[in-house]
């Protein structure tokens, strides 16, 4: 009996490692649409989260050539596309947001690492003023609790950089639709409203605050995927997280939450390979 239960172990581990093996080294396309009468003409965007420096083939030339084959109208950033540690190197997802940029329109939401940079820099010397530099060099101007209109769609992009607080273990801090309000402004209820909000966990918050599409990545599809159960872990470390990837919904609001291209610390993923995520949005009439 011990024995088949030894087997067991053992032909589950070795399952466990050739998934991650495979699926830390890839990623999948998925495809969503979502319609709205406050939109004017299609629009086609590509939504990326969580690199953490990681790169597809030299100079992630795999990542850059689907979305070139996709073609999209605009990029978004969900954030954490470096790692905030100290001397860590961003060089790769600096490069890949310069090419991007080189052709795209790039609308670049913060994460929780990007926002650690400039909150700690003695922690992290040299990392926020170099990361940032560059993207604005090349044109990227991210968007901290700031907006950008699209006129050609009647789309405003809006990137939420919320306080630290939000993002600690264990527990869930509640958040007010006035602390949105407060660091984003009221939003612009006549256009479609497109919210780039790092961590899902707060959906109701945003879907109160007057978002119609959130999107957010943070949870790394819970790093193993089960099936039935979903994520196992979100990086709060909470168990079998509600939110760990996919399409919510929450009253007129809909969450476009990514799984992720990477992952740190672990720097793994089991049966959950990363997401690039396209957004197909129509108007509806």
């Amino acid at each position: 009996m011990w024995e088949g239960i030894l087997v067991f172990i053992i032909v589950v581990v070795i399952i466990c490692l050739l998934a991650a093996a495979v699926d830390s080294s890839r990623f999948v396309k998925v495809t969503y649409e979502i319609k709205s009468d406050k939109l004017t003409k299609p629009c086609k965007m590509v939504l990326l989260s969580d690199l953490h420096n990681k790169s597809f083939g030299r100079e992630n030339h795999r990542l850059l050539a689907a979305i070139d084959g996709i073609s999209p109208d605009a990029v978004l950033v969900a954030g954490d596309m470096l790692t905030a540690r100290k001397g860590a190197d961003f060089g790769q997802a600096l490069s890949l947001m310069e090419r991007l940029a080189a052709g795209y329109k790039v609308y670049y939401g913060m994460g929780n690492h990007e926002y650690r940079l400039g909150l700690y820099p003695d922690d992290y010397p040299g990392m926020y003023e170099g990361y940032f530099s560059g993207l604005k060099k090349a044109g990227i101007e991210p968007l901290i609790n700031e907006s950008a209109y699209l006129p050609e769609w009647n789309i405003s992009v809006c990137g939420a950089q919320i306080d630290r607080s939000y993002y600690r273990h264990f527990r869930r801090k509640p958040m007010e639709t006035s602390y949105l309000k407060k660091i984003l402004g009221e939003p612009a209820g006549e256009k479609f409203q497109l919210l780039i909000a790092h961590n899902p966990v707060y959906f109701d918050a945003y879907e109160a605050w007057g978002a119609d599409l959130v999107v957010s990545g943070h949870v790394h599809g819970g790093i193993m995927r089960l099936p039935v159960l979903g994520g196992v872990l979100s990086p709060m470390l909470t168990l079998f997280p509600q939110y760990d990837g996919g399409v919510f919904h929450e009253k007129k609001s809909t969450m476009i939450l990514s799984r992720g291209l990477s992952s740190h610390t672990p720097p793994i993923r089991i049966f959950n390979p990363g997401e690039l995520i396209v957004i197909e949005l129509k108007p509806d009439r």
